[in-house]
């Protein structure tokens, strides 16, 4: 299954199985001929990125921009995660019980992913502590010294 977004208006869904393999003919590289409910296309991919899985094609001599999704993407966007803004995080808790040794980061420090945020000492060992996402630091939930509970919140970001 796949899920298509034409030129970002217009949005459907297409099984492989619509598509049989004789109703598509790669005629030259990048060139194919297509019979769909009894009509004729004719498509050139004039350029397709992998990664976005954005593809611009010419479909009977007008070109398209066109998003696909497949079971994959589709799969993310149902647990949530293909939101763009997701690696925006409103708060940092720790992962294990212990003692804030260090603040490194302070109030107003905008967060990147995988910057260090502060030392947290567990089981005589220093844990450091790294933004798993981007924010800026609105206020500490926790001083230096304190002895801190798994999941309790140890930042607050705006």
């Amino acid at each position: 299954m796949y899920k298509l977004k034409v030129n970002e208006n217009q949005e459907f869904s297409i099984d492989k199985k619509e598509i049989l393999a004789e109703d598509i003919v790669c005629w030259k590289k990048g060139h194919y001929h297509l019979i769909l409910n009894d009509k004729n296309y004719d498509i050139e991919i004039l350029s397709f990125d992998n990664t976005t899985k954005l593809m611009t094609l010419k479909l009977n001599e007008k070109v398209y921009e066109v998003s696909i999704k497949d079971k994959h993407d589709l799969l993310l966007a149902q647990l949530g995660m293909d939101n763009p803004d997701s690696g925006k995080i409103s708060e940092i808790k720790a992962p294990m019980p212990g003692l804030v040794t260090k603040l490194i980061a302070q109030k107003g420090d905008e967060l990147e992913k995988g910057k260090a945020v502060l030392v947290l000492e567990a089981m005589k060992m220093e844990n450091v502590l790294k933004s798993p996402g981007t924010g800026k630091i609105k206020s500490f939930s926790v001083k230096q010294g304190d002895a801190v509970e798994k999941n309790q919140v140890l930042v607050v970001l705006e």
